[in-house]
């Protein structure tokens, strides 16, 4: 049976919000992908989801944007700014990798140049398990292999220490040695407190806190590179809007947004059908197979976004249902939990900055146009060919030396 293709916003909307909708996008990496939430279905799903959010509350994310992200741009920025630059692929593996680690709960007590490359080349590793699907280019065997032994490596380097020294913490809840504030605020924890008594055993917690890992570390670099290359693209072509980029939180949100619309971290979502469904949109019940939400197409829906669908304007009108990154975070059951941490929450002209979640993507864009970033006219940025997701392999750029 042929997959129903979907490329209506609406339409997905509605297919996407149904419970009864099984996630079929990763069954090709199931060394890693098996058992974290993203995969689960049903009551296992809704459970898993109840104790990760209790991490994902407004508080953590003031605090992560108040508190955390200050001294880790600092850290990471250092280096690039002595060089006078650097790529932003590189850049945006080290800052995110950095900052996910944080909310994730993998500890990195040396902060080394060494241990940083290690931790990197394991999340690098980790992320082939999420495009196994979509690769042109290698051998699925030989990628599943070395997905297990860098899992195996991950325990013993990362995942085993962090999780000892939650458990010592937690003992010392327990015993009444310390108060239940002082315990680190990060996935890690919450699952390993597992207040809601859900079945989880240990490599299940370390599986899901590497998928968290990874892909918060690197759906957020594609999109980090996306956004710097329209921004000083739209910068070029039009400099009347350059004291809005300098100046206006709210227009440089919707730059970060529309690149976000543009470029969803997968072309498609693929559901698996586990019983007829009925959407408004169609005059009969959809059964069997599979059913593909072409992201792009969704994201690109005339009917929401306007005529120029597919070019970048940060002035383009708010849709009449959503946001305007469209679907690019999921939507329903099996929407990104990370959203606020990656997007924000919405900042309009007029509007109290400080009554805001940012978002990481933005904080870290402003950043980098505060301290004069700039494409490297002497190293053109070139595409990456060897899967079917348009992201950019390398992309050069330029800052202002301090």
């Amino acid at each position: 049976m042929s997959a129903l293709v979907v490329s209506k916003y609406k339409e997905a909307d509605e297919f996407l919000r149904n419970t009864t909708l099984k996630q079929g996008l990763y069954d090709e990496g199931a060394i890693l992908m098996k058992d974290v939430l993203v995969n689960l279905f049903g009551e296992e799903h809704q459970a898993r989801r109840h104790l990760a959010q209790k991490l994902f509350r407004r508080e953590y994310f003031r605090n992560y944007e108040r508190k955390i992200f200050p001294q880790t741009i600092r850290e990471t920025l250092k280096p690039y700014l002595e060089r006078g630059g650097g790529d932003l692929a590189d850049f945006g593996y080290h800052v995110l990798m950095n900052l996910t680690a944080d909310s994730s709960g993998i500890d990195r007590p040396e902060r080394s140049i060494q241990e940083t490359a290690t931790m990197l080349r394991m999340i690098l590793s980790f992320s082939k398990a999420a495009t196994l699907g979509q690769i042109t280019v290698g051998d699925p065997v030989a990628i599943r292999k070395e997905i297990e032994d860098t899992l195996v490596e991950f325990d013993a380097v990362f995942f085993g220490p962090s999780e000892r020294r939650r458990r010592a913490l937690i003992d010392r809840v327990a015993r009444g040695e310390m108060p239940e504030s002082e315990l680190p605020r990060d996935l890690l924890t919450i699952l390993m407190q597992n207040e809601d008594n859900i079945e989880l055993p240990r490599d299940k917690l370390m599986k899901e806190t590497a998928y968290f890992l990874f892909v918060g570390a690197l759906s957020s670099t594609h999109a980090l590179t996306h956004v710097m290359h329209h921004v000083f693209t739209w910068r070029a072509e039009h400099p009347e809007d350059d004291a809005l980029l300098k100046n206006e939180a709210w227009f440089l949100q919707r730059c970060v947004w529309e690149a976000l619309r543009l470029h969803p971290p997968t072309p498609e979502l693929n559901r698996k059908l586990t019983c007829p469904v009925r959407i408004k949109s169609r005059p009969e019940a959809v059964e069997g197979g599979d059913l593909i939400v072409d992201m792009r197409a969704v994201n690109q829906d005339p009917s929401m976004f306007g005529a120029d669908t597919a070019a970048f304007n940060p002035h383009r009108a708010d849709p009449p249902q959503g946001w305007l990154y469209g679907v690019t975070f999921g939507l329903g059951t099996h929407a990104c939990l990370g959203r606020i941490l990656v997007a924000g929450t919405p900042i309009h002209p007029g509007s109290d900055p400080k009554d805001a979640e940012y978002g990481n993507l933005y904080l870290i864009v402003r950043a980098l146009l505060d301290h004069g970033a700039a494409p490297d006219p002497a190293n053109p940025a070139a595409m990456d060919t060897t899967t079917t997701r348009k992201n950019w392999l390398k992309y050069p750029f330029l800052l202002d030396k301090p």
